[in-house]
């Protein structure tokens, strides 16, 4: 089955220095964007992550040091990826939780301002679990009958991701064909962060989800406790975290105009 797409989207994978979505960094990056024709092109570089690779992580997806040594690191290409991908809704597997949030810190970073608000993104890891409940290797096998023999290459899952959503959109009649209603499918609970520190109570209003304040309201603590925006600012929380954060204060702020 084709997509039911009226815009671009870009399938994507990273391969990373680790799995903290603040410190750590891109090291592979690929993306294969299908647009509403079916079209296909496709996007697949090597950074260099200007810090070290850890060991046991080389040992996961094979990329070392001395692999990137001479790549471009992120800046140098944020703004060739952010062209690639700024009309385009975003697909990916453990994307949601993931890749999505760490490269929209990388492009941070860059001084890149990505936004995500108006566009959907897709997590076929959520929608194969709440089908299945299997890994991609799995998902390949069970979807589409083939063995994803370089798994952990940021290609080979990009393509695997892919041809997986395409045969659960043949498999489920059930499941959403649009876009928007494809990605509420297959998001966990909504999120006002990438990150989940911040969430949304049951009247839509944005709330704290961890420590002392943990179900509380984000205007009410700015409001009770001003401390509490700077020591976030200062603490090691995504830069997008700090970004929504920010924007929170200054609609209060303006309202108060």
């Amino acid at each position: 089955m084709q997509l039911n797409i009226t815009r671009p989207i870009c399938f994507f994978d990273l391969e990373t220095t680790g799995i903290n979505v603040a410190k750590d960094r891109i090291v592979e990056i690929s993306i294969l964007k299908v647009f509403p024709d079916g079209r296909e092109e496709e996007f697949t570089e090597r950074i260099n992550p200007t810090v070290p690779i850890p060991a046991e992580t080389t040992a996961v997806h094979g990329i070392s040091d001395a692999d990137v040594a001479d790549k471009p690191t992120f800046a140098e290409r944020a703004k060739d990826i952010h062209d690639i991908i700024k009309d385009s809704d975003l697909a990916g597997f453990n994307s949601n939780r993931f890749d999505i949030p760490l490269l929209v810190e990388e492009l941070l970073r860059a001084d890149i301002d990505f936004e995500m608000k108006n566009r959907n993104a897709i997590d076929v890891q959520n929608i194969f679990h709440k089908m299945e409940q299997r890994t991609l290797v799995a998902a390949y096998k069970f979807y589409c009958d083939k063995d994803l023999t370089n798994a952990h290459s940021a290609a080979a899952d990009t393509k695997a991701t892919y041809e997986v959503l395409k045969s659960q959109l043949d498999r489920y009649e059930d499941l959403p064909q649009d876009m928007k209603s494809l990605a509420e499918f297959s998001s966990h609970k909504k999120k006002a962060d990438f990150a989940g520190f911040i969430g949304y109570n049951k009247e839509g209003e944005e709330i704290f989800t961890f420590g002392k304040h943990k179900g509380k309201k984000v205007e009410e603590v700015l409001d009770n406790e001003p401390g509490y925006f700077g020591w976030i600012q200062n603490a090691d929380f995504p830069l997008y975290t700090k970004k929504v954060l920010t924007a929170i204060k200054l609609r209060k702020l303006n309202t108060k105009l």
